[in-house]
Order: structure tokens, then C-alpha cells, then sequence
């Protein structure tokens, strides 16, 4: 039965439609948050996959240009893979609905998210966000709904919740809020160094929002939900836990786990596996489960250690970071680099500069961001982390933990004025224990510096982690956690920013929410991490941007011209503007306005590319001085070309104080003289005479 629901939500109205399309999914709502216009489908399979050992979710974010009133781009005229904003909005969808699943759940869950339409004040991923909770909640399929999201902006040192487009430009805040009725359960932000009190009133002004839509979403389950069906449970048997304990008593578990060398665990753990693999031989089912039972052995004794004993794996104290180093200039002909370690986790940033026209171009349902001048690549290869395995490009992972890094430099870049530049840093990973986006932060921050990039503050980042007991005050918060620390906990809490404050959070959690009190401890942390970091170790390696580009980065000079003679340096079909790029070898835009870039690494050619471009956009006076190129010559006189499209005439009784004959007694193809203008002629002509120029 087609239902329909409607609330008010921060001044725009937001209706869910039910049962009105899609009804062959387990859930779907068809949501419209003011012309913004989301199907949200959640399908689950009959049966568990087999072979797997983790829940198999998948959230797709489809972005249609229609709904935009645009044909896709390219010869295709077809949206293609999903772009950056799509795939960065399925993780954002993803991180708060996926610990809400029971962990034993083995069926295939996909949850998709069609834009239909978009209006720009009404975010179509925020409507997404909460379309695909309402329509999971409202299933079938076992969920521990509801949850909401909100979008907060900070305009004039306001909060604004779910900001318009024109809110959205001038915002110092971009902040993203997931709750659940209790507990915060994912935040994801980027900030123009918003002090951390003021960040965490903004979480939970968004928290308070978020409890207005979840009751409205209780309504809706209330006359639209389902009964959640019955599901084959994978839970690892008590008596095998048992069982393995006998064989592996949890002292040698504990040894073989404390270590803070990743491949002398990984072989302890090995070798254990295979020992019990020998002893349940027998026993088809136990083997079956078995590497799930040592995950769980493994992490229920890392969690003990920790939380019971505020002992690391690695023997750090709770708030300890790993051994840090950092370095700059290791890669020769680069425009900047530099390399940051810590502990086990290293990264290798480089910097390219370019001119503005090759910024990246955005072809997506954003009609306020077109394009981007900075670019921030993250490449995470098998070797890093010890294993082998085909390439197959960026995924996921890839994309959102370099655009994480992206977020967190932003807001301390310069402006275009002030440096007129494209800029792309690349973060390789050579090696990963633990936060690889954090440290890939800091090695992109050094690496700018030392492209003489002038950034307004030092950035760094650092991730916290959690371990939790029974109760909500019994918890542990861990600086700076490697990998195993990560996998068998509960929180990754990463947090970017300048002595100032915040420029970007990406949390991501396994339980079912953070108290108050764990937020504001782990901001609080993680604020003094990464002060330490700074100052021992980034500064120490770069203190500060250097004063210019190094020796291999494109320089660039601008200029401004009347935009109504920017025909004249372009010329018919482009042809002025490329004998000007084929002479002095330099790269040029002009925008719209007049704004002129003259971009090489010739600083003679530079110079003689802005001398031509000025000769072209000015008007030729009296007295004024020029030195030209003889390409034409007439039995009246000679044509010069004093800058390509630029031309004018010397009367052969202008050439010389002597009577000249002929031309060519004087003058031959190709000579470069200097001429003055002498003004117009009577019938209106530009005259020029070598004769007339003062010695």
C-alpha cells in the first residue's frame, strides 16, 4: 500500500514515499527532500554466501546527469564508472549502517541509491544517507535501526544545518553526522581550522537534529516496517573455542600476538593456525570455521591485554606514538618531496606543479564545483603491506583515504591569486601498519613545503582507536593504533589539523555508537598527538614553505589585459596566441576576465612571451619606440611584424636619412630595427619611421 510521510527538516520539506515504486525489493523509499529527488533500494539474497568469513554489504550511490538537465560528456554519452563524489558518498553511506548488521550475517546485502533529481539546496547524498537507512529499516532484513544523518555548515560563525548551496561556499565547516538514538556512530568533516570545542558543539548539535528524524523515521517503521526474516547464524561454536584454548593456552596466544614486528605475528599466528588445523583434522565443520575462531581468539586476547591490562601488542604506553622520521628533498627532478615514517607505517609524497588549465576538470551533479586545482592521489601496492597481487588501479579504499588527505590540506592552501598554480601530490605507499591517510597527511604537507607551496599553517594528522568492555564507561582510547589494534578494535577516529585547529575527521567505528565522553577524549587526544608530531619531527625535516618553486617547477608570470583585446593575443583559430607558444616555448591561459598566465621554465622565453602579449593589447601612440621583424617588402616600403598579428608599415622615406632608392638597398627579410611610431596618417594609418628614433 502506497503510503506517504512528511516532515520539516531545517526549513525545507522532506517526504518518503512507500510502496509506491520498486516493490520487489526487501525495502525502497522514494525520498524527496525539496525537488531533490533519491530511490533508495535495500535487497538482500535467500542464502548466506559461502566460502566467505566477513558480511558481504555493498552501497551504490548512482549519480544520473539528468537530474541536472546535462548529457553526459565524451563520445559515450553514458554515465560511466562512478565518480569520485559517488564512491566517496558510498563510503560515507556505508560506515554508519555497516556495524548495525549482525556480525554473523553472511547474506549478500546491497543497498542502492538512484539521484533522480537535484535541487542544489537539498543534498542529494544527504537525502541518500537517510533514504538508505529508512529503506533497510523498514525491511526485512536484519538491521538495528533507525539512524539518521545531518549536514552541518558554520556561516559567520553560525551553525547552519543542512546547508544550501550559497551557504556551502562561504562555510568554515563541512561536517557529517550519523547517529543512532543513544550514540554518535559516524562523523566525517572538513574545516578551516575550527578549534576542537567548537567542533564538538557542532557533532552533537547535529546529534540533537538526528533524534527529530529518527522519531519521524519511527512512525514510518511503525505502519510500513516488516518483521526482520530469520537468517543462518555463523557464529564460531563455543566448544570450538574451548577446544582451542586447550591446545593454545591464552599465555602462548598473548606471546605470540606481542610483538611489535607485523611479520613475526603474522608468522606466530601462522603457525598456531597450522597446528590446530592439524589437531581438528577430523572434524570438517570446526576446520571450516577455523580461521574465524583464531580472528576471534586473536582479538579477544588483544582486547583483554588492552583493556584489562593497558598492555599494546607493541609495548607502547596507551598514549604513545611510534618512532617518527621524516625527510624532504629524497626524490631528484620532482617538484617536491618528502617522506614520513611511523613505526611501521611509511609514506612517500610527491608534489607536481602546474598552470590553472590543468586543474581537474568535474563533471558530476555539483553545479557550484566545476573543477579543482588540488589533487591529492593515494596508491596502496601489494609490497607495502608483504603481500602479492595484481594492480587493478585505485579502489575504493584508494580514493577515499586520498581524498581524506585532500580534505585535510585544502584549507591551508593559497589562494589562486597568490599562487597561480595547479597542484597535484601523489602519496605512495611503501609501507602500511596502521593509518597510511594520516601519515600520507603529513608527508603531503612536507612535500608542499618543499615545493615552495606557500601553505598558511603545518598540518598533521594522526588516528586514535578503542577498545570497549560491558559497560559504556568501561573503555580504553589508543594513540597512534597499528594494524592489529585497528582489526580488533573498535574505533579508527582520524583527525587532521594546524596548531589552530581541525581541518578534516573521518571516523569510522564497529559497535553500535560513541558516548560523549569518548568523542571529546579521543578529539582531545589526538589535538596533542599531533602538536607532538609536528614539532618533533615535521618541522624538524621542513620548518616552513620555501620562499620559490625549486629549480624544475614551471614558473609562472601573470598579467592583466582588457578582456576586449583578448581576441587580439589569441588571434583567428588560435593562431596568434600559437606563434607565440611556438617562439618562447611557455604555456599560456587567459581567462575570461583578462587574467593572463604565462607558464615555463625559461625565464627569457617567459619574459619575451609577456613583451609580445603586451605589444599586442596596446594601442600603438606617438613616440613610441618598438623593435620589429622586416616580413614583407614593397617597392613603398617594408611591413614589420612587431608581435605575431601585430603589424605595421615603414615608408621607404622613413627607412633612412639618406634617399633610398630601393628597399633592398637597405633592408632584407628577416632583419630586426627599431622603429618609432610617428602617429596616424591622414587617412587614418599608423605610420612608422627608423630614421626618426633618437639615437
Amino acid at each position: 500500500m502506497y503510503k506517504q510521510f512528511e516532515m520539516e527538516l531545517a526549513g525545507r520539506p522532506l517526504r518518503v514515499d512507500v510502496g509506491r515504486v520498486a516493490k520487489q525489493a526487501n525495502g525502497a523509499v522514494l525520498m524527496h527532500y525539496g525537488d531533490t529527488t533519491v530511490l533508495c533500494t535495500a535487497t538482500a539474497s535467500d542464502k548466506p554466501r559461502e566460502g566467505i568469513d566477513f558480511f558481504p554489504l555493498s552501497v551504490e550511490y548512482n549519480e544520473r546527469m539528468y537530474a541536472v538537465g546535462k548529457i553526459p560528456g565524451g563520445f559515450n554519452k553514458r554515465e560511466g564508472k562512478a565518480s569520485e563524489n559517488a564512491v566517496l558518498t558510498d563510503r560515507v553511506i556505508d560506515r554508519p549502517m555497516r556495524p548495525l548488521f549482525p556480525k554473523d550475517y553472511r547474506n549478500d546485502v546491497t543497498l542502492e541509491n538512484l539521484v533522480l533529481s537535484v535541487d542544489q539546496d537539498c543534498s542529494p547524498e544527504l537525502t541518500a544517507m537517510l533514504g538508505a537507512a529508512i529503506a533497510t529499516t523498514i525491511s526485512d532484513i536484519p538491521f538495528d535501526g533507525p539512524i539518521s544523518t545531518t549536514q552541518v555548515g558554520l556561516v559567520d560563525g553560525e551553525f547552519v544545518f543542512n546547508p544550501t548551496a550559497s551557504q556551502k561556499a562561504v562555510s568554515d565547516l563541512a561536517l557529517t553526522v550519523a547517529s543512532t538514538r543513544e550514540k554518535v556512530i559516524m562523523i566525517e568533516a572538513g574545516a578551516n581550522e575550527v578549534p576542537e570545542s567548537q567542533m564538538i558543539e557542532a557533532i552533537y548539535a547535529a546529534h540533537e537534529l538526528n533524534q527529530k528524524v529518527i522519531a519521524f523515521v519511527d512512525t514510518i517503521v511503525a505502519e510500513c516496517g516488516k518483521p526482520k526474516h530469520e537468517y543462518q547464524s555463523f557464529a564460531v561454536p563455543e566448544e570450538l573455542f574451548e577446544a582451542i584454548k586447550e591446545i593454545v593456552p591464552p599465555a602462548e596466544m598473548e606471546e605470540a600476538v606481542f610483538t611489535d614486528e607485523k611479520q613475526v605475528r603474522e608468522e606466530n599466528i601462522r603457525k598456531i593456525t597450522e597446528r590446530l588445523a592439524e589437531s581438528f583434522a577430523d572434524n570438517e565443520e570446526w576446520l571450516s570455521v577455523l580461521g574465524e575462531a583464531v580472528y576471534q581468539y586473536q582479538k579477544k586476547t588483544v582486547r583483554k591485554m588492552i583493556l584489562k591490562d593497558h598492555k599494546r601488542p607493541d609495548g607502547r604506553a596507551i598514549d604513545q606514538i611510534r618512532p617518527l622520521a621524516a625527510e624532504v628533498d629524497l626524490i631528484p627532478r620532482v617538484h617536491g618531496s618528502a617522506m614520513f615514517t611511523r613505526g611501521q607505517t611509511q609514506i612517500c609524497n610527491i608534489t607536481t606543479l602546474a598552470p590553472l588549465s590543468e586543474a581537474q576538470k568535474l563533471d558530476g551533479l555539483d553545479e557550484a564545483e566545476t573543477a579543482k586545482r588540488y589533487m591529492h592521489h593515494y596508491n596502496f601496492p601489494s609490497y607495502s603491506v608483504g603481500e602479492t597481487r595484481p594492480s587493478r588501479g585505485p579502489g575504493r579504499r584508494e580514493i577515499g583515504h586520498g581524498a581524506l588527505a585532500e580534505r585535510a590540506l585544502v584549507p591551508v592552501l593559497p589562494s589562486e591569486a597568490d599562487f597561480p598554480y595547479a597542484i597535484r601530490t601523489v602519496s605512495e605507499t611503501f609501507e602500511s601498519n596502521g593509518s597510511t591517510s594520516m601519515a600520507s597527511t603529513c608527508a603531503s604537507c612536507m612535500s608542499l613545503m618543499a615545493a615552495g607551496v606557500p601553505i598558511k599553517a603545518m598540518v598533521a594528522g594522526i588516528s586514535c582507536g578503542l577498545v570497549t568492555g560491558e559497560t559504556d564507561d568501561d573503555y580504553l582510547v589508543l594513540t597512534d593504533i597499528q594494524g592489529l589494534e585497528d582489526f580488533f578494535g573498535d574505533m579508527d577516529f582520524k583527525v587532521t589539523g594546524t596548531e589552530k585547529g581541525i581541518t578534516a575527521i573521518q571516523m569510522d567505528i564497529k559497535i553500535h555508537g560513541l558516548t560523549r565522553q569518548i568523542v571529546e577524549e579521543a578529539i582531545a587526544r589526538t589535538r596533542q598527538a599531533r602538536l607532538f608530531i609536528m614539532d618533533e619531527c615535521m618541522s624538524k625535516a621542513i620548518a616552513e614553505p620555501r620562499k620559490e618553486v625549486g629549480e624544475f617547477a614551471p614558473k609562472i608570470i601573470q598579467m592583466q589585459i582588457d578582456p576586449q583585446k583578448i581576441g587580439d593575443v589569441v588571434g583567428q583559430r588560435g593562431k596568434t596566441i600559437n606563434a607565440i607558444i611556438d617562439e618562447t616555448g611557455v604555456k599560456i591561459d587567459i581567462t575570461d576576465d583578462g587574467a593572463v598566465s604565462i607558464c615555463g621554465t625559461d625565464a627569457a622565453g617567459m619574459e619575451r612571451a609577456r613583451q609580445l602579449i603586451q605589444i599586442i593589447v596596446t594601442d600603438f601612440e606617438a613616440g613610441q619606440v618598438l623593435e620589429g621583424k622586416v616580413i614583407s617588402i614593397k617597392e613603398f616600403g617594408a611591413f614589420l611584424e612587431f608581435a605575431p598579428g601585430k603589424e605595421g608599415m615603414v615608408h621607404i622615406s622613413k627607412i633612412s636619412k639618406e634617399r633610398v632608392k630601393q628597399v633592398e638597398d637597405v633592408l632584407t627579410l628577416g632583419d630586426v630595427v627599431k622603429v618609432v611610431c610617428l602617429g596616424k596618417d591622414k587617412m587614418g594609418r599608423l605610420s612608422f619611421s627608423i630614421k626618426d628614433v633618437a639615437e
